[in-house]
């Protein structure tokens, strides 16, 4: 069995997918984050029984998985659009864990489907736009409806070293990850997500493959190779894209971590990403880097510095540099984090040079009980680039998740 990660960030402990190059919203860190017994401010374990029957399950069958059901409310002040977004997301996730059961070197069917709905006229994946800025003000909570984002299957090899993805994939899951890049739980402004913002597209529910593995104890890489042209509300589709367009996006990371274990804890690694033409819709190829130096300890603080820098391909920034910190005083009962970003609009993308802008980020995760965690959240955007005469916007959060 792989060696289990103990951290001060919910989203990443206790999990065997610490030694899986992958980052905390990947399905089997979600399960290993559900599964683990939390110090809940309320004390209250409502599920005790349901969790007892899904461990059963997955003893008889390899069978793990969960439901949640998540919810965002934005509340802009003063804004020259509308003033508030609201949406909700059901979600349904697991492994199969279907040869060498047990083992280290096992193989699993991983999946996740969504149905991803708006309360109000505007999603808060799109609320920036309502006052100027370019970014997205989080990146999952839209009006998509039903999605299918993981359908896969995963091996892992080599004694556990290695780790390989074939199917429908998430590239969120592995590309330029780190334990506070979590619009579900952590921050969910894109600038603070993989690549900063300064990258052509993560698809996901898309048709390719991942593999990556420990070179040595600490070095470790990881490449992948994904359809750019993917529509998760249809995977069928996936087929057709990439075998007849093969309009693909690349990745590859080299890292250094401290230990195995805690991989993404104490970690510098850098990103080269490439992205074919998409000639459907329009978008450019490009190419682009992305850096990423994170620390922890003992004490429950993270820093972090993080950019990234993109050559066209449909990027939202041209440059993009973000710094901060995760807290958590007591881990897996609240998580306090903190970041500020400054990015450069790409001029390809918007056709105009447009002004630097600013952001900062502060949001506050807490457990309630086993099952149930709120985050208020407050974003300030400065020189949003799209309303000149507008110089800030700002807008407070409540997201509530509810799992089982």
């Amino acid at each position: 069995m792989l060696l289990a990660a103990t951290t001060a960030v919910p989203g990443l402990h206790a999990q065997e997918a610490a030694s899986d190059l992958i980052g905390p919203d990947a399905v089997t860190s979600q399960l290993a984050t559900d599964e683990k017994d939390k110090p809940d401010l309320l004390g209250i374990d409502a599920q005790a029984g349901f969790d007892e029957w899904k461990a059963g399950v997955k003893e008889r069958t390899g069978l793990d998985f969960g439901i949640d059901y998540n919810s965002l409310g934005f509340a802009a002040i003063d804004s020259p659009g509308k003033s508030s977004a609201a949406s909700g997301v059901f979600r349904v996730f697991g492994t199969w864990e279907l040869y060498n059961r047990g083992e280290v070197n096992n193989g699993s069917i991983v999946f996740k489907v969504e149905n991803r709905h708006a309360y109000t006229d505007v999603a808060p994946s799109a609320f920036g736009g309502e006052f100027g800025y370019v970014g997205l003000t989080n990146t999952v909570f839209s009006d998509q409806g039903w999605r299918t984002t993981h359908l896969f299957w995963q091996q892992r090899f080599a004694d556990g070293r290695g780790i390989s993805y074939l199917g429908f994939l998430d590239t969120t899951d592995y590309v330029d990850v780190y334990p506070l890049a979590s619009p579900w739980s952590g921050f969910g402004n894109i600038a603070f997500e993989n690549g900063s913002g300064a990258i052509g597209g993560t698809p996901d529910g898309a048709l390719g493959a991942m593999v990556g593995g420990f070179l040595t104890d600490q070095l470790y890489l990881v490449g992948g190779i994904a359809d750019a042209n993917s529509d998760p509300t249809d995977l069928a589709e996936g087929f057709d894209t990439l075998f007849n367009d093969f309009e693909t996006f690349k990745s590859l990371e080299f890292g250094w971590a401290s230990k195995r274990e805690e991989v993404f804890l104490n970690n510098v690694h850098v990103t080269f990403w490439q992205i074919d033409e998409k000639s459907e819709l329009g978008t450019p190829d490009g190419w682009g880097v992305s850096f990423s130096l994170v620390s922890s300890n003992d004490d429950g603080w993270m820093p972090f510095l993080r950019g990234g820098w993109a050559d066209d391909g449909g990027s939202l920034y041209e440059a993009s540099v973000s710094t901060g910190f995760g807290y958590t005083p007591r881990p897996g009962q609240a998580l306090l984090g903190v970041g500020l970003n400054w990015n450069r609009p790409n001029e390809s993308t918007y056709d105009a040079s447009l002004s630097d802008q600013y952001s900062l980020e502060l949001f506050q995760q807490l457990q309630l009980t086993e099952g149930v965690e709120i985050t208020p959240n407050v974003q300030v955007i400065r020189n949003p680039a799209l309303e000149p005469s507008d110089n800030w916007g700002v807008f407070f959060g409540l997201r509530l998740r509810v799992a089982l």
